[in-house]
Parts: C-alpha cells; sequence; structure tokens
C-alpha cells in the first residue's frame, strides 16, 4: 500500500490514496489559491507550481493554481488530471526523497488545516439539481400529492432536474438565513407570507463538470466519465412549505435558491475507483440514449 511521508492518521478522510482538490486561504493576509489535503495539512500547489514540478506534466509551465478557483485546472481534461494526480502522490509518498528530505520547501507547501480558511472550489456558473433518488422522489411526492400519485409517471423514463441558482451556492459552514415566501395553511382562504416553518435538507453528491461542449451538442452517456472532474457532498436546503405552495406548474423557485452548501474538497473519480459498485436495476430499462455500461453507483458506507 502507498504511504506518504506525511503522518496520516488511519482515522483521517485525507490519506495519500485521496487527493482532493480545493481552494484556501490563510486566517490571516493571504490571497485564495489552489492546494490538496493529506492528514492534517493543505499542500500549496502554487509553490509546486513554481518549483517545476508539474513541468513534466501535459501542465508544462503554465501557471493555473496561483488562482481563486480550480476553473483553469478543470477544464483541462482527464489526461491532465491523472497526470497531476499521479504526481502529487508520488511526491508525497514515503520512498521518494525530493519533497520528503527538502525540509525548507516543506516549509512554505504544509499548513495545518486548523490554520486555512476553505473557500468555494470553483466559480459556478450554472448547475443543475437532479431528482435522482427513487426513495426521496416518492417520499418527497407522498408529502406533496398523497401516496396514490407519489412518484409522477416521467420520473421512471427520463431525468428529472431544474437548473438551481449557482449564485447561492456556498462552501459549508457558512451561516444560512431562513428564507421567507408564501406559504398556504391548511384550511386557510388565502396564503400567508413570513419565515418558512418546514426548513429542511438533503444530503447530496455534487459533480463538477471539467471539458464541456458546443452549443447544440450532446456529451454521450458513455463519453461522461471524461468530464467529470470529481464530486463533493452537497446540501440541498429546502423551505417545504413555501415549495407546496409555489411548485406548481414549474417547480421548485424560492423554496430552494436560498442556499446550497457544498463541501470545500473535491474528491476525483480516480480516488473513488475503489468504491465502484453495481448499481439498483433499471425497471423499466432505460432508452438507448440514457444506457450506461458498467457499475456506475457508489458505496457510501
Amino acid at each position: 500500500m502507498m504511504r506518504s511521508f506525511i503522518d496520516v492518521s488511519p482515522e483521517s478522510h485525507f490519506p495519500i490514496q485521496n487527493l482532493p482538490y480545493g481552494v484556501y486561504k490563510l486566517k490571516v493576509g493571504s490571497e485564495p489559491v489552489c492546494g490538496t489535503a493529506i492528514g492534517d495539512y493543505v499542500v500549496d500547489l502554487s509553490i509546486l507550481e513554481v518549483k517545476g514540478y508539474f513541468k513534466k506534466t501535459v501542465l508544462g509551465d503554465k501557471k493555473i493554481f496561483n488562482k481563486p478557483n480550480l476553473n483553469a485546472f478543470m477544464a483541462l481534461g482527464r489526461e491532465a488530471w491523472k497526470q497531476v494526480r499521479t504526481l502529487l502522490q508520488t511526491a508525497l509518498s514515503d520512498d521518494n526523497p525530493l519533497l520528503r528530505d527538502d525540509k525548507e520547501l516543506q516549509k512554505i507547501v504544509f499548513t495545518p488545516m486548523k490554520d486555512v480558511v476553505m473557500c468555494l472550489p470553483a466559480e459556478i456558473g450554472d448547475y443543475t439539481d437532479f431528482y435522482s433518488s427513487r426513495e426521496h422522489a416518492t417520499n418527497v411526492g407522498i408529502m406533496f400529492r398523497g401516496k396514490e400519485n407519489a412518484l409522477m409517471p416521467n420520473w421512471l423514463h427520463i431525468p428529472i432536474g431544474y437548473h438551481g441558482r449557482a449564485s447561492s451556492i456556498i462552501v459549508s459552514g457558512t451561516n444560512v438565513t431562513r428564507p421567507k415566501g408564501q406559504t398556504k395553511p391548511a384550511n386557510e382562504e388565502y396564503p400567508v407570507f413570513g419565515p418558512t416553518k418546514l426548513l429542511d435538507f438533503e444530503l447530496e453528491m455534487g459533480f463538477f463538470i471539467g471539458p464541456g461542449n458546443s452549443l447544440g451538442e450532446a456529451i454521450p452517456v458513455d463519453k461522461t466519465y471524461d468530464h467529470i472532474f470529481g464530486m463533493v457532498l452537497v446540501n440541498d436546503w429546502s423551505a417545504r412549505d413555501i415549495q407546496t405552495w409555489e411548485y406548481q406548474p414549474l417547480g421548485p423557485f424560492l423554496a430552494k435558491n436560498f442556499a446550497t452548501s457544498i463541501s470545500p474538497w473535491i474528491v476525483t473519480l480516480e480516488a473513488l475507483e475503489p468504491f465502484r459498485v453495481k448499481g439498483p436495476e433499471q425497471d423499466p430499462l432505460p432508452m438507448e440514449y440514457l444506457a450506461s455500461k458498467g457499475d456506475w453507483s457508489y458505496d457510501i458506507n
């Protein structure tokens, strides 16, 4: 098993097998830069970049990590992501003396996590919220329409989603203001305006997309892997009483656009490879353009 010269607790979420990407700044006096995490430390990728660590990758002399977001790196595509990940694992491994024995460089490259503030990892131009859990869709359907009409017939055939508000995506730990809106109390003739009384959360997985597509050209399902940079945890805050009143006929609006929290570290698909499992059987089978091959579910236990 690969090990790092950095001491990493067995309970840590950040062993050398993970190496997620994020953006951080020092608690006192610094601009945001891109980094990775190992053990209890963040690693300043912008300094490694200046020191020429990435010259032998497709990055060459590009300076893409001394930035307040990961967008430039994500746009380079899977080959660049793989090469940088491999290089970082090699540089941080306990049998590589280059960084292991350079104590002066370590002083400026490694910063304890307790001394940094995590930022949004990317500049997010748009996001789509999918309704992809059958159990969740059924539960929400019962909440809004009753057991007899819980799961809408189209849910079994097409991906159900809506475009959310990118400007209210916040990094985990940011305070959330309880939203206000119209609600329709039971047995009342008219709606009322005020703070939500049914603030809910939904634990979800969020996917960051790297290279995009040309306008009007869809990405085939079997090519999506090459476009997904990695995943974060998502808290899809929801004001259920506001949603119940406003969602027909066009879906959620104010009930879901006030805040969406995401975890600060983007975990790559390469890091998650050992946790891929066979997903639930799809019944009915999806149309050919939606049918994926292989095991693309993840064991989150």
